[in-house]
């Protein structure tokens, strides 16, 4: 009928959806019909791809274009001035800076972090495009390992395997096959739902969901380990252990105790399949250091009862279980130990290979668990190799760029920090997701010359000298599909660009050309003629019947074919050990790892221990800072991707994060329902909105991660819209990987009194125009 919106397919890291478009414009979103368990995130959509945040035309910061390259402290001040540009003055002030660089100081003096979820597609991706880009002018320094889980990518290869590690993240069992197998599962940091709308590429449909809630109606008892009750389903009947945040290594220590004091540990299974079962044994009896790891002890961490730490071992060894730990649990400082502590402890209930059983990493952390696995890849745009072998650990940037020359180690290493000078980021906000932004803002002030290509005025873009529009999922042709994934979706493009926005490869092909490279970058095709190329490609390597690009284009999508949904992890090995060894030094699952044991590491040593944080209750610094804040990941966004849109808006208070509190810790400061408080400790400082719930435990409170960092009311907070990273300690979970501790952060709530200044984070700056400069 005339005058209906007109509704184009389209797929996002939260899913696959439909968008409804009049006169060029997003006027609606809603699920795909074939989604069971569609995700509320999809409501961000009309308001995010028309919001005025959005980049329209090339900038250039002022005072880079008047002095030229350099350091500068003003990089991200309140009230930066930008001057508009051109496309071909932005890019030939661009190709310049790059020459520049790479002949003064060498291509490792770029730094192409461009970390960050961007576009689901699996053509304009933005960090492919610039990867790609970067290692064809001579390479980069490169980030390595994820800040969602560098301990599991880092730790867990050492203890049983790089392939070990990698059906781990990749082929765990599905739900149907908990649902078949499972008795018991024992999940530390929970299995939180809105956890399960996100996945890499996005999914066709969300499974988890009903996954757990079959699990559940198929008899699978849960038992979840985390300070926040609603970190699981209601309706699945989780019994809730509140333990304290931060003492999961304690808790599993003291189960392990019960099952060798009381002879359920699975010797058999120990002495066949593992290393340095002896070790540990010692270590949790109390032999090494005289202090043995009884339920009591770890009844005075965690606070909760002996009893029922030692119950829930019997339990654990009288049917299968499995063992999950959540990658929330890993983003603390001395993360490896939870994920250590959890092998061991599968290793000793002897489980480890048998369908449903053994041990898991990711439940409850991404959508692609619990769903099944796709072998033969994905379609893909060529990367091409790095010419330059300089990389970092990811969430060390900030240490890099303050202290170049210095060394650190990691994973074994003695690294040396690189001497960057050009920060290019394109698709990413490390102002959401590092650590103790107020340094990371001094940071961003080293290198001579930072450029974001970026779809929206994020605060990563407000700290960049140069800043390219570039186009959303919505606003090109693309295809996607997550890892595990049901289906090959198309993507078609739903409405024009904004502004002057341009697809990343159309923005580095104008580069490559300028430098030379145009040939070996485009290989002589158009985005459009590469979508095509790369589905051909990945349909030679299918079996029969997949159709060609034009069909899969008219249907929409293709099923993809050679699904895995019954795998079990580690089952070859453990049905024959020694003709299906692990890659490790033994070839067996390391309880002690003589490898990390020889490091010399004191905050990781060779098997798993109890290391108290300082960043816990009980803690040296708890007496200044006596709540406990959870910064997990939002239920109303990814990450801080569309925080302005819909759904995010209608979570916020007062126009701020929501910070949720206990009755009881909210009625000794005097705190009620829609106050704006602030959240500070001797880091920084923000203010949010206060929901007081019964779900956070006594002690701890929630501010999840996504609020965008405003800065411009420094004189009242360090962020007036509620970035708990306004308050992380910028050090990393130990020596060994290096990753983000994002999670817990002690800290002091405060009711904010009069008026507290408006949130200017979506305010895009003022640009003028170039003439005069």
């Amino acid at each position: 009928m005339d005058g209906e919106p007109k509704v184009y397919p389209t797929s996002a890291h939260w899913g696959t959806f439909q968008v409804l478009v009049e006169a060029g414009r997003v006027v609606g979103a809603r699920p795909d019909p074939a989604d069971p368990a569609p995700s509320p995130v999809i409501g961000n959509a009309p308001d995010a791809q028309h919001h005025p945040s959005r980049i329209d035309r090339p900038a250039v910061r002022r005072d880079w274009l008047r002095n030229g390259p350099g350091p500068d402290d003003r990089r991200g001040a309140v009230g930066d001035e930008y001057v508009a540009v051109d496309w071909e003055t932005a890019l030939d002030l661009l190709a310049r800076e790059f020459d520049r660089v790479r002949t003064a100081h060498g291509n490792a003096a770029v730094y192409g972090g461009s970390y960050g979820w961007a576009s689901a597609g699996r053509l304009h991706h933005s960090q492919s495009q610039l990867h790609r880009f970067l290692k064809l002018i001579g390479g980069y320094t490169r980030s390595k390992n994820t800040y969602s889980h560098a301990a599991v990518e880092v730790l867990v290869p050492h203890v049983v395997g790089a392939q070990g590690a990698h059906d781990l993240l990749e082929r765990p069992a599905t739900w149907r096959a908990i649902a078949e197998h499972t008795d018991l599962i024992v999940t530390f940091g929970g299995l939180r739902v809105s956890n399960t709308w996100v996945s890499s590429g996005g999914r066709a449909a969300n499974t988890a969901e009903p996954g757990m809630r079959a699990a559940s109606a198929a008899g699978v008892r849960t038992v979840s380990v985390s300070p926040l009750r609603d970190d699981t389903l209601a309706d699945m009947g989780a019994e809730w252990l509140p333990a304290a945040p931060g003492t999961d290594t304690a808790i599993m220590l003291a189960l392990m105790h019960v099952l060798f004091e009381e002879g359920l540990a699975d010797t058999a299974f120990l002495d066949r399949y593992t290393v340095g079962a002896q070790v540990l044994r010692r270590y949790v009896l109390g032999a090494t250091d005289g202090l043995a790891k009884t339920p009591e002890w770890a009844a005075e961490l965690c606070e909760l009862p002996a009893d029922t730490l030692r119950d829930l071992a019997r339990r654990m060894a009288s049917g299968r279980t499995l063992v999950n730990v959540g990658w929330s649990v890993q983003r603390s400082r001395y993360g490896e130990q939870p994920l250590w502590a959890g092998i061991a402890l599968a290793a000793c209930l002897g489980q480890i290979g048998l369908p449903g059983g053994g041990f898991a990493t990711g439940y409850g952390s991404t959508g692609r668990y619990g769903g099944g696995a796709t072998p033969g890849g994905l379609p893909r745009m060529p990367q091409g190799a790095n010419p330059i072998d300089s990389f970092i650990p990811v969430a060390r940037v900030a240490d890099m760029l303050l202290h170049p020359g210095e060394t650190y180690a990691f994973d074994g290493e003695r690294r040396t920090y690189p001497d960057i000078r050009m920060v290019v980021w394109s698709g990413g906000n490390p102002f959401h997701h590092h650590q103790d932004l107020k340094r990371l803002t001094r940071a961003f002030g080293r290198p001579d010359t930072v450029v974001v290509v970026e779809t929206h005025w994020t605060a990563t873009a407000r700290h960049a000298d140069i800043v390219l529009p570039s186009t959303t999922a919505l606003e090109r042709d693309d295809l996607t599909a997550g890892r595990g994934d049901l289906r090959l979706r198309a993507m078609p493009r739903a409405v024009p660009p904004h502004g002057e926005a341009r697809d990343e490869y159309d923005i580095y092909a104008a580069l490559a050309r300028r430098l030379g490279v145009e040939k070996e970058f485009t290989e002589g095709r158009t985005s459009g003629e590469w979508l095509r190329h790369i589905y051909e490609q990945w349909r030679e390597r299918q079996p029969e019947g997949v159709p060609d690009f034009d069909a899969f284009w008219a249907a929409g999508g293709v099923d993809l074919p050679g699904r895995v949904d019954d795998a079990t992890t580690f089952g070859e090995f453990r049905a024959d050990p020694v003709a299906h060894p692990l890659q490790t030094p033994s070839g067996r699952i390391e309880l002690y790892s003589a490898t990390v044991d020889s490091f010399g590491y004191p905050d990781c040593p060779g098997h798993p221990v109890w290391p108290p944080s300082d960043e816990r209750r009980g803690g040296r610094r708890a007496g200044l800072w006596p709540l406990l804040l959870i910064a997990n990941q939002p239920s109303g966004k990814l990450h801080s991707q569309q925080d302005m849109g819909a759904y995010s808006r209608s979570q916020k208070i007062a126009g701020r994060a929501p910070l949720r509190i206990h009755p009881d810790d909210a009625a000794a400061r005097g705190l009620r329902d829609g106050d704006v408080v602030k959240v500070l400790n001797d880091v920084g400082s923000c203010l949010a909105g206060v929901a007081v719930s019964e779900e956070p435990r006594p002690g701890v409170v929630q501010l999840s991660t996504g609020a965008w960092y405003d800065p411009s009311a420094p004189d009242t907070a360090t962020c007036v819209h509620g970035n708990p990273n306004a308050l992380t300690r910028d050090i990393g979970t130990s020596s060994l990987s290096q990753g983000t501790t994002a999670q817990h952060i002690l800290v002091e709530i405060k009711k904010f009194e009069g008026t507290p200044p408006p949130v200017r984070a979506f305010d895009p700056p003022v640009l003028a125009d170039l003439e005069g400069d």
